[in-house]
């Protein structure tokens, strides 16, 4: 249909009357892309303040995590909903992974987010991540980027050895304003492993202060990034489908919001994704949310208000938003 319009606006260009509206149909066809994504890793101060030795083991995931995961899939699941997890390879060494593999037989994409948590932009062996730093045998001898290249390669294999699961795209630990723009090598490292979308990017905004609540100002900061969220591709080829703002962790751990708070972020931002037709990622953890959102609150809004907006939204992997970017 869109390209039949496409050619009749061509014909009437003499007139130049048919092309903008056909541009304008397609707009108002295209649906709001909604991805709902939980990240599989331990985070400092959760379950309790104070827990800092997670940065060390980032994929030693607590039993209340794995439930949490587990359940979230199903209430999406039931609300005829997707999420995409992002897995830390270290879980992959836990002693059952049958909860893993739950998921994914229900239709939850997993992907790749590195062996060790790692900092994909370290320039220094030091700041790669906080167990080389302890324990820097590790690695040595070793260049900076074998290692973030391997921690890469190496979860991609657990996840099919271990799990029967490939990895369904790459999200880097922690979001960057511009993702990995610049950085050619990274973008073809990723691209030599066989990945065509990744997820890195983070826009900035305004938290307020730690513990009060958000003014109107730090509410409009946060849907104003929803712009600078969009997905694009990078100059290799290779395809970015950044994360909405705000995470879990910038709202609970870093400024401690309350959920209601966080449910209101959140919804006005995808009301914008919805009514503009855009694209919005939520990103949260499982070993934060079980502690801030027990009750799944976060994840049935989204789900409801997709189900209300009809057929102008949809709740989609990634994989789908990125091959909407390549089509």
């Amino acid at each position: 249909m869109l390209r039949r319009d496409f050619l009749t606006g061509c014909s009437g260009l003499a007139a130049g009357a048919f092309l903008p509206n056909s541009l304008r149909a397609a707009e108002l066809q295209r649906k709001a892309q909604i991805a709902i994504t939980l990240d599989l890793e331990m985070s400092r101060h959760y379950p309790k303040r104070g827990m800092t030795e997670w940065d060390y083991k980032k994929g030693e995931l607590d039993e209340a995590t794995k439930r949490y995961a587990v359940e979230a899939s199903r209430v999406a699941h039931d609300r005829g909903a997707v999420i995409h997890f992002f897995c830390v390879g270290r879980v992959l060494e836990q002693a059952d992974v049958g909860w893993l593999r739950k998921i994914a037989e229900a239709g939850h994409p997993v992907g790749n987010h590195t062996y060790d948590h790692v900092n994909v932009h370290a320039k220094t062996m030091d700041a790669i991540q906080f167990r080389f730093k302890r324990a820097p045998w590790l690695i040595e001898g070793r260049s900076i980027s074998d290692v973030i290249r391997d921690n890469v390669a190496v979860t991609t294999k657990a996840l099919q050895l271990r799990a029967g699961i490939e990895a369904n795209g790459f999200r880097t630990p922690g979001g960057f304003y511009q993702g990995i723009e610049g950085r050619a090598d990274l973008q073809r490292m990723l691209l030599e492993q066989g990945f065509t979308w990744i997820s890195s990017k983070y826009p900035q905004h305004e938290y307020g202060k730690v513990g009060q609540e958000p003014t109107s100002d730090v509410y409009a900061s946060i849907v104003a990034a929803q712009a600078a969220a969009q997905p694009s591709a990078y100059s290799s080829g290779l395809i970015e489908v950044p994360m909405s703002p705000i995470s879990d962790v910038g709202a609970f751990r870093s400024t401690r919001w309350k959920l209601e708070w966080f449910l209101e972020a959140i919804r006005r931002s995808v009301d914008w994704a919805i009514k503009e037709r855009r694209v919005f990622d939520f990103l949260a953890h499982p070993s934060c949310m079980v502690v801030e959102d027990p009750e799944f609150e976060t994840i049935k809004l989204i789900c409801d208000q997709v189900k209300q907006a009809s057929d102008t939204a949809e709740i989609v992997g990634l994989d789908k938003i990125a091959a909407t970017v390549s089509a």
